[in-house]
């Protein structure tokens, strides 16, 4: 039997909008690839005014109970009672072994009360770790519509439509408030890299809520943006995703498909001063070892320009650069020899750049390392020069500074 793909609350606007009739799944969901046949103005939208990008299909968890910030302080590697109300987290959560089952976002809405979002379904997960304690899980990801608003005119055009303070928004807290009269939380999240806002409420609301912000957006140019637009910002922003850039330890088939915090650069994300937490003893081994031998690290990587251009012009071609961001497994070389390889990159269209994130040894981890990566020309596999720049790659102050 084949699968038809769920629609998300938001479906019955997206829907028309979408005239390139391009759609993906994502969690079971239909989400448009691009609205219009190309996805360049969306694109440009997140970078110089705003985009309305729907990420309802993301798994959310409602953590409620007298024990809510105990059972996630033993799951997930950041310190969670610490948390004050309003505040959210990016985190990591482990096996036993110390690998990543997944990553997302924690928001303390109450002192008792926390909303977990995930790539991937992690119900089953929270259930077994949550067995002895006073507090109830409950999966609420068909029943909450999520919108990201992002862009440097996020701000301005939210202001439009709520009373709510978001021009005294910190980075990673979140409020509530209305919008046209829609109760919702507003989170200053977002997988763009950008200034953006994450905005939470009921699925029943879904439309009225997409059709305010719109109306708040006409004057500024807000567009609608499907996961190509997305993907590239992403890309930008140095912001991996699941089973593209790692794979889950409940998915992983060997040992070597599986990654650490330290390995995927989130070792900011694992506080080992914590008094215990799943994975935290093989955490610990492994940050005492350092960057001894076998170490994975995940890095940036900038293609040359001229090596780029070399390449194409033996073969009498200008440089064919891709519309797309790629999601493929990319040989990345040292001295001809492969030592890692890369798993997402673009040609970025704002830094003017060949970007991609990779997966290297330690030693090959440092910015300015030289390092070689594998380009098709006319049929052929050939190595563009290439060396290890620092991440993100597009980091504007406007991500995390005031109004």
């Amino acid at each position: 039997m084949i699968e038809v793909p769920r629609t998300t609350p938001f479906h019955p606007r997206t829907a028309p909008l979408c005239v390139s009739r391009a759609w993906r799944r994502w969690a079971g969901y239909a989400v448009a690839s691009s609205y219009e046949l190309l996805h360049d103005r969306e694109y440009h939208a997140i970078r110089n005014s705003a985009a309305l990008i729907d990420v309802s299909p993301l798994y959310k968890y409602l953590v409620t109970g007298r024990d809510a910030a105990h059972l996630l302080d033993r799951v997930v590697t950041r310190a969670v009672p610490a948390m004050k109300v309003g505040q959210v987290l990016y985190t990591t959560w482990c096996d036993a072994a110390g690998k990543v089952i997944d990553d997302g976002t924690l928001a303390r809405l109450a002192e008792d009360r926390f909303r977990l979002t995930s790539a991937e379904p992690n119900l089953r997960w929270l259930s077994l770790n949550a067995a002895g304690l006073d507090v109830t899980i409950q999966d609420v990801s068909d029943t909450t519509a999520a919108v990201a608003l992002q862009g440097p005119l996020a701000r301005t055009i939210l202001q439009q439509c709520t009373e709510a303070d978001v021009a005294g928004l910190k980075y990673f807290r979140l409020i509530h408030g209305s919008i046209r009269g829609i109760d919702v939380a507003i989170s200053r999240t977002g997988y763009t890299g950008d200034l953006g806002f994450e905005i939470w409420a009921a699925a029943v609301h879904a439309v009225p809520l997409w059709d305010a912000l719109r109306a708040a957006g006409a004057d500024y140019g807000l567009t609608p943006a499907g996961i190509l637009a997305l993907d590239l910002a992403r890309v930008e922003a140095a912001l991996m995703l699941q089973d593209v850039d790692y794979i889950s330890a409940h998915r992983a088939l060997i040992e070597s498909q599986k990654s650490s915090p330290f390995e995927l650069n989130l070792g900011w994300t694992v506080d080992l001063a914590k008094e215990r937490f799943v994975g935290h003893d093989a955490l610990a081994a492994e940050r005492a070892r350092g960057e001894a031998d076998g170490a994975w690290r995940f890095v940036g990587i900038e293609a040359e320009w001229d090596s780029l251009e070399r390449l194409f012009a033996e073969v009498g071609l200008p440089p064919r650069l891709p519309t797309q961001a790629w999601r493929t497994s990319v040989p990345v070389t040292a001295g001809g020899t492969q030592v890692g390889y890369a798993t997402s990159g673009c040609w970025s269209p704002l830094l003017k750049k060949s970007i991609a994130l990779a997966h290297v040894p330690a030693e090959y981890a440092v910015a300015g390392t030289r390092l070689g990566i594998e380009v098709t020309v006319e049929h052929h596999r050939r190595q563009a020069a290439a060396r290890v720049v620092p991440t993100p790659f597009f980091d504007p102050p406007r991500k995390r500074g005031s109004a």
